[in-house]
């Protein structure tokens, strides 16, 4: 009944987000938040609810590893690096260095700095069309992030899930998966394409039981779920019908998920003060960074003002490592910072414009 409820509840937010130009993300969370065990507690989470949300992470990072074309990759690689290596070095170092002084352990610290440091692709496209920016120039570069965000995902999602003890055969392992799809991503899309394009349902069940696939290599092989769906779906990166497939198994599942982390998430006063904190340094990290790779692509502050404000907003991925790897306090604090990031950078995305305008006022005034 619960799921019932949930998928009613999420269809309204859905239709009222789109309506007034929210972001969905942050609604299914508050929402998830005051009916479950830090609200009204009308809603409880199960081994249900936990499975459906294991589930939307699955498919979330199968849909990211269909865009992540390695052939495509290689040929824009010096793109690709120049956007991203800015975000990168000052957001995560930023994060890490102010929790390592604040007394968290280096793992604590590292998880909190690889989920504050992603910006969520889902808010910051949406934001880039509903804005009418993609005719931007900053546009492009701000595309060419996400993709980096993307690949160091996976690298994110390995280490975050080492096991010490298990270093050598866990190596061992990862390597000859990650070759194996490899190789197999040079191949596939010629020999497969033909099936994924029938009309019946083969196509459906196929990438579904694919996608599903990174639960049997965590299971048996002790490979991340999560990983193992990321390259899965880079394995089918040149099948344009595997998208159109996987994308409504993708939106329902994802969205069940953000609702029951809500649901589930326990909000704590201190947690919150940590959240509100880190979501200050995700802002001004963020804008940094972007003003950074401005001055260095574009040769201009106000062009960089634009790609950090347009990657303010936290999200999906920042969710899956706190629901992943944290503990209960660093899963309060996470949530606290999805919520501010992702509202205030959708707020921030649309008066991008005003905002580098008022700026500049100043910085002339100072400087006359």
């Amino acid at each position: 009944m619960d799921l019932v409820i949930a998928g009613i509840i999420c269809s309204v937010l859905a239709l009222i987000a789109k309506r007034i130009s929210f972001p969905a993300i942050p609604a299914y969370i508050i929402v998830g938040i005051l009916l479950g065990s830090s609200g009204l507690e009308v809603i409880r989470g199960d081994e249900v609810s936990r499975s459906i949300a294991e589930i939307g992470v699955i498919f979330l990072l199968f849909y990211i590893g269909l865009h992540i074309n390695p052939k495509e990759i290689s040929e824009k690689r010096r793109t690709i690096v120049s956007a991203g290596i800015y975000d990168f070095v000052v957001n995560f170092s930023l994060t890490f260095i102010f929790a390592m002084l604040a007394g968290f352990s280096f793992q604590q610290s590292f998880l909190l700095a690889s989920a504050i440091y992603i910006s969520s692709s889902a808010i910051v496209i949406q934001s880039l069309i509903e804005n009418r920016k993609l005719i931007m120039r900053e546009a492009e570069t701000v595309v060419w992030i996400m993709v980096f965000e993307d690949i160091v995902i996976a690298i994110l999602i390995i280490l975050n899930s080492l096991d010490p003890s298990t270093l050598l055969l866990f190596a061992v392992k990862l390597s000859v998966f990650t070759a194996a799809i490899y190789i197999l991503s040079n191949y596939t899309p010629k020999y497969a394409a033909g099936v994924f394009s029938r009309d019946d349902e083969v196509p459906a069940l196929l990438a579904f039981s694919l996608a599903m696939l990174g639960l049997a290599f965590e299971e048996f092989f002790h490979i991340p779920a999560a990983y193992a769906a990321l390259m899965l779906g880079m394995m089918l990166s040149g099948i344009r019908r595997v998208e159109e497939i996987i994308l409504p198994f993708k939106d329902v599942f994802l969205i069940l998920f953000f609702f029951f982390f809500g649901v589930t998430a326990e909000i704590s006063g201190e947690a919150v003060t940590l959240g509100i904190i880190l979501s200050a340094l995700a802002i001004v990290g963020k804008v940094t960074s972007g003003i950074i790779t401005g001055m260095r692509v574009f040769g201009s502050w106000k062009s960089g003002i634009e790609i950090g404000i347009d990657t303010i907003a936290r999200g999906e991925f920042s969710v899956f490592l706190a629901f992943a790897f944290g503990d209960e306090r660093i899963v309060s604090a996470i949530t606290t910072a999805v919520l501010i990031t992702s509202v205030t950078g959708a707020i921030m995305s649309k008066h991008s414009f005003a905002i580098a305008e008022k700026l500049e006022k100043i910085v002339e005034r100072r400087g006359q």
